[in-house]
């Protein structure tokens, strides 16, 4: 066996360890004072490979893992489902836009939102931090309280709208299923990967892809001469394009406050550009090609009668696959199954991620281990989903408009401070004070950039429940506008929140 090859074998051998200290399996971190993560169960856990480190920041020496391809994987099997299908469709069915301007906006977009979240990975290898923790050094203990519940309901509405979409596909093969019992397969199935944590969700993104990307081929393949029977649309306004960009950006922007949580474990010398490139194409190239293929698809179903049939009244994006799939036999309904858990890729990770967000929002779930959250996440997510079942697309445009705001103002704030004030000098997030609230940022600077910016991005916003006056002439932009305002109003905010509390770089 090779150095290398062993090297690489140590390097994954203990990710999920806390930095906190370890007596054989009893595991001792801040706030547990009485030791309950040594409980039997907890041991057993942990033996199996359960990883409980939640947001205790990763000391540099355990950050040693070097199979950087994963960053790849993780990204790429997350949106290589059928949510990236089915938000392409969104721009036909509630924009009115035509195959061309679908893609064209699909594309540019796309091309332009993923830089964030994707440049937002490298922080992770270099800070050993999880993406909320390190956004204390911006918005303080206590202002990353707000963007921490704004992101648990980002995070929720992803599982929802994964959970409705898997359950109708799910469905779909059998008259004797209904949508609710396939909402709750798909829940369960999502909630054992991100239960086990780290290692486990690792290697399920690694291998989940490639039956996902068998269904779209052969769906391709045997309706595929369909997709050219398009019907026409009328010539895309201004309005409609950047309405339609505005649900894009939503999509993808948000996998900002969650980008570290993937990364943290990774060794600080690999090359930032190469983690960026890695994590980039992970968002851009299924995201952009199912997108399109989704607008494709629904454009082309009234033409074709067993896609109309499969699509329905409903909005059934499950259905329209499967039918898409039928004249394969049963290999098409084997093919549907497998991209209805096409979805629980997504749904594990977003579980994942919101184990974190639960311990800012409430610093004293610190002592309560990372998986216990996932389970709470299925409990708010699952009836929900299952609710909100017969309304998808009024809750899908909705969602992911909305959700673009807050976290392009949340991004510009993170970028300004650490470039501006920061000086690009990761060594200033010290892992000493990542959980002292006197010896933070305030953050009062950083909440209000957000909150003023707001001022400028309402007027801008064209919702089906509330047209700006700017927005209803010029489409929706609010999450255009609120980037760069954000940053602007944060640089004096900061300067006078700098005035007043010493804080030393």
């Amino acid at each position: 066996m090779s150095d290398n090859h062993l090297h690489e074998k140590n390097s994954v051998t203990d990710l999920e360890k806390d930095s906190a200290s370890r007596d054989g399996l009893s595991v001792v971190i801040p706030g547990d004072k009485h030791g309950w993560l040594s409980h039997p169960l907890a041991k057993s856990l942990l033996s199996w490979g359960v990883e409980e480190r939640g947001i205790i920041p990763v000391p540099e020496e355990e950050r040693v893992d070097t199979q950087y391809y994963k960053i790849f994987f993780v990204w790429f099997s997350m949106n290589f489902n059928i949510l990236s299908f089915s938000s392409g469709t969104l721009g036909p069915i509630v924009f009115g836009l035509g195959l061309r301007d679908s893609c064209l906006t699909i594309l540019f977009f796309n091309l332009l939102a993923c830089a964030l979240p994707a440049y937002l990975n490298t922080w992770g290898p270099r800070t050993g931090m999880r993406q909320m923790i390190q956004s204390r050094y911006s918005f303080g203990y206590f202002g990353i309280i707000i963007p921490a519940i704004l992101n648990l309901i980002g995070l929720c509405g992803f599982n929802i709208l994964n959970g409705i979409l898997g359950g109708q596909a799910l469905a779909s093969v059998s008259s004797n299923m209904s949508w609710d019992v396939g909402i709750v397969i798909i829940f369960v199935i999502a909630l054992l990967i991100s239960f086990m944590g780290y290692r486990v969700l690792n290697w399920y993104e690694r291998v989940s892809w490639f039956p996902v990307l068998i269904a779209f081929l052969v769906a391709l393949g045997v309706g595929g001469k369909n997709l050219f029977n398009a019907q026409t649309a009328e010539p895309a306004s201004a309005a409609a394009i950047l309405s339609f960009a505005s649900v894009i950006a939503g999509f993808v922007i948000t996998y900002s406050a969650m980008a570290s949580d993937f990364t943290m474990y990774y060794s600080p010398t690999f090359s930032r550009s190469k983690i960026f490139w890695y994590a980039y194409l992970g968002y851009i190239v299924p995201i952009a090609l199912l997108q399109c293929l989704g607008a494709a698809a629904v454009l082309a179903a009234p033409n074709v009668p067993s896609w109309t049939e499969g699509y329905g009244s409903e909005g059934n994006v499950g259905g329209l696959l499967e039918a898409m799939l039928s004249p394969v036999g049963n290999f098409g309904k084997f093919l549907t199954v497998l991209l209805s858990l096409s979805v629980t890729g997504n749904i594990a990770c977003t579980l994942y991620s919101m184990c974190f967000n639960f311990q800012v929002m409430i610093p004293a779930m610190t002592k309560v281990p990372r998986y216990v959250f996932s389970i709470i996440g299925t409990v708010i997510a699952l009836p929900l989903s299952i609710v909100g079942a017969h309304k998808f697309y009024a809750a899908l445009t909705n969602f992911l408009s909305l959700i673009g705001y807050w976290a392009s103002a949340y991004g510009a704030v993170l970028l300004v401070e650490h470039h501006y004030f920061r000086k690009g000098d990761f060594s200033t997030y010290d892992h000493s004070i990542w959980n002292a609230p006197g010896r933070l940022p305030w953050g009062a600077a950083a909440i209000a950039a957000c909150i003023l910016s707001f001022a400028l991005i309402i007027p801008c916003m064209d919702q089906v429940w509330y047209q700006g006056p700017i927005g209803i002439s010029s489409g929706d932009v609010g999450f255009e506008v609120a980037f760069p305002l954000a940053a602007l109003l944060y640089v004096p905010l900061r300067k006078l929140e700098l005035r007043y509390q010493i804080t030393q770089y």
